[in-house]
């Protein structure tokens, strides 16, 4: 019978796998009956007549109970009523045939084992095999679309948490007072500016999801199907060659049946593959839709529609998104058309095994095929987001990437403290991953990358690159002071110097940052330092203006009487134990410290030596913790009338103590003398200090580095026993 119409799974069934895959694993599984069918029959030859009418008619009433099962599937949509598939009306031709066979040779059970049997149980398990790559790779395409969509949700609900923020600042303007309200209503400006870049990335990624979503269901899982419908036309294919070979030996060896064989043999080649997926997609196949594209969903805080934002900063943002969308289409298809290559010339190598023209193993072949084909798939995924993100922000603000100057950007990991030429914070630490422009030294945050605007100048040299690092940090910092202004009660705070210290601790173990020492006053900021010019030498880069802090008066032992000494600083009595308090918790970091919460009471055992620790007890524990970190407590309770101190080895800021909420940060830790390995800066340039809390320096000279991150772009280091502050930007680590 010729079929007119070859069925299409993928193009009929749409994503109806699941009963798919049960049609072809009960077609698989049948393949079992059909073999034990053979096994049983060679046993029964040898009884003759009487039990090969009994097989028959066993078999007989197994079909009768898998006949719906096996031509229209488990679940049709349509019932079969009293009609059959081609199969199993094949099958039953051969049972009947069977019935005629009263008398069978012994020599014909042996040939159905050889012959019959083990080939299909070979064939079965094979089979089996090929269905559960289908399914396993079904799997798989699942799991991507929904990692697609819950990509989807969750830029959602990051959209709707930016949203929230944008809120939260609204509210915060209505808050504020009158000093406060332009520095809170540039906050709320620039989460908007936020906001609307998530929005567009969110509207983005929901184009991306519903083309990757049509693929899925009009590509990914069609073309799945068809391969389950060819496996399955495979399937009875190669049973039609069982049955023929099953034929051919009981015309040699049963004479006497001939006739009947010979009918069997005709009845047997009507058998068309194509007519049990015919009728399988008849009684299956049914109204199915697409599922609705995914639309913009507007935050509940935040009423907005769906449009692209299109103001000057959103406008940079799309514009590098379409620059990096459009360099990388190119190779997303160049690399497309090859695994479109490979995946077939595996197709190709498949239908070869199965003409014969090729040994190898089609299950190995499949498998091959079914990774090249998930390989092609990661890649066209990625070529369609970048064609979806291409056309989303053409269609809306145009080609804006021509006459773009882009930067020629690196990923770098700055080791040297560097700042970003976009919004002017520090590129260190945590946040020390950046880019730098090859052409013009251009330097950002990798969270700044999208930001940036493509102004490149393009080549320039050492000296205009430096010049133009400049210029940038300064519209940098003019940017930041427009967009976030400093209360002006900062400014109305009465001017804070610090009287002169003694000597023993203007040391290390002082413990306090030597920063503490710089006057508010405007006189002493290095901000006005102009160092001299030298022929063909850079200009130092200029030095951030410092923050002071107010610093509590020291516990009573360290206060000089009038022409006495230092009270009991070097040792302690034998007969008598110091106490002390910790100020501030600390982590043990090296061999022979010990971890100590803050509050805690603990016993001085070894005083400070002048490297900055001391050794203490604290219950069952011993240990070494940094001198500034502990308050040393008077060996007798001190007078009630006692008058206030003058001066603190504390470091801890009083303004710091009272904006900073939390846990307290304790001073700078001085290294432990052959315990760790000191760190050196070299001076980039020359230094005149401003104050006694300043260290002046010549250019190329080395100093030991006590804090990098002093604050404010100060650094504390280390020379002649004295620790105090110099320009962090004039020095290098070596």
């Amino acid at each position: 019978m010729e079929i007119d119409i070859a069925p299409q799974f993928g193009a009929e069934l749409k994503d109806r796998f699941k009963p798919v895959n049960a049609w072809v694993s009960n077609g698989i599984a049948w393949l079992d009956d059909i073999q034990q069918f053979y096994r049983e029959r060679s046993t029964i030859e040898k009884e003759y007549a009487g039990k090969l009418s009994a097989l028959a008619k066993k078999y007989f009433e197994k079909k009768a109970r898998k006949s719906s099962s096996l031509s229209v599937g488990d679940t049709p949509t349509v019932t079969p009523g009293s009609l059959e598939s081609a199969s199993m009306t094949t099958w039953g031709v051969q049972l009947t045939t069977l019935e005629s066979r009263a008398a069978e040779h012994d020599q014909f059970a042996g040939q159905l084992i050889a012959n019959l049997a083990d080939p299909l149980k070979n064939l079965a398990a094979r089979y089996e095999e090929l269905r559960k790559y289908h399914v396993e790779y079904a799997g798989k395409l699942e799991k991507e679309r929904d990692s697609t969509y819950g990509d989807l949700r969750k830029m959602k609900g990051k959209y709707d948490n930016v949203c929230q923020e944008v809120e939260n600042r609204r509210k915060k303007i209505d808050g504020s007072f009158d000093h406060g309200k332009q520095k809170a209503r540039n906050a709320f400006e620039q989460q908007q500016l936020e906001m609307r870049n998530v929005k567009n990335t969110y509207v983005i990624t929901i184009n991306v999801t519903n083309k990757q979503k049509a693929m899925y269901y009009h590509e990914y899982v069609p073309e799945l199907l068809e391969s389950l419908q060819d496996l399955s036309e495979t399937r009875v294919a190669k049973l039609n060659s069982i049955w023929s070979l099953a034929a051919q030996i009981e015309t040699q060896t049963l004479s006497r049946s001939m006739d009947y064989l010979k009918h069997l043999s005709s009845e047997i080649p009507r058998n068309n593959p194509l007519l049990d997926s015919m009728m399988f997609v008849r009684h299956n196949a049914g109204a199915w839709q697409d599922p609705a594209d995914f639309q913009f969903e507007p935050s509940p805080v935040w009423l907005d529609d769906g449009n692209v934002a299109t103001d000057d900063a959103a406008k940079v943002f799309l514009r590098n998104v379409l620059t990096k969308s459009k360099g990388q289409l190119g190779e997303y298809r160049r690399e497309l058309d090859k695994k479109r290559r490979e995946v077939e010339n595996a197709k190709k190598i498949r239908q070869s095994i199965r003409d014969g023209k090729d040994k190898r193993d089609e299950v190995e072949v499949v498998r091959a095929l079914f990774a090249l084909q998930e390989s092609m798939h990661e890649v066209e995924r990625q070529k369609v987001t970048a064609e979806v993100e291409v056309s989303t922000i053409t269609s809306v603000v145009g080609d804006v990437s021509i006459g773009a100057s882009q930067h020629n950007f690196k990923s770098q990991t700055f080791k040297i403290p560097t700042n970003c030429d976009l919004c002017g914070e520090r590129i260190w630490g945590l946040s020390a991953k950046g880019f730098d422009c090859r052409d013009c030294g251009y330097t950002c945050h990798s969270k700044c990358e999208m930001k940036v605007p493509a102004d490149c100048p393009g080549e320039q040299t050492k000296e205009e690159k430096k010049k133009l690092k400049t210029e940038r940090q300064d519209a940098a910092h003019a940017a930041h002071s427009v967009n976030g202004t400093p209360s002006d009660s900062q400014s109305e705070l009465p001017r804070i110097s610090r009287s002169d210290t003694i000597n023993s601790m203007n040391t290390l173990s002082s413990g306090y940052s030597a920063t503490a020492h710089r006057s508010i006053s405007g006189g002493m900021s290095p901000t006005e330092e102009n160092p001299p010019e030298k022929a063909n030498k850079v200009a130092p880069p200029p030095v951030a203006a410092r923050r002071n802090r107010i610093v509590a008066p020291p516990p009573a032992q360290y206060i000089k009487d009038d022409g006495g000494d230092l009270a009991s600083s070097s040792g302690l009595p034998k007969s008598t134990e110091q106490k002390g308090k910790m100020l501030y918790a600390y982590q043990q970091n090296g061999e022979g410290e010990l971890t100590v919460p803050e509050g805690r009471d603990v016993s001085v055992l070894e005083p400070d030596d002048g490297s900055g620790w001391i050794k203490i007890r604290a219950g069952s524990k011993e240990g070494l913790v940094p001198a500034a970190y502990v308050e040393i407590l008077s060996l007798t309770p001190p007078p009630s009338n006692r008058p206030g101190s003058t001066y603190s080895a504390s470091s801890v800021s009083l303004s710091g103590s009272i904006s900073a909420p939390g846990k307290k940060k304790g001073p700078a830790v001085a290294p432990k003398r052959g315990a760790k390995k000191l760190k050196y800066v070299e001076a980039l340039y020359d230094y005149k200090a401003q104050s006694d809390a300043e260290h002046s320096m010549a250019e190329g000279e080395r100093f030991v580095l006590i804090n990098m991150e002093a604050g404010d772009g100060w650094a504390d280091v280390e020379k002649g026993g004295l620790v105090k502050s110099v320009p962090a930007n004039y020095l290098q680590e070596i």
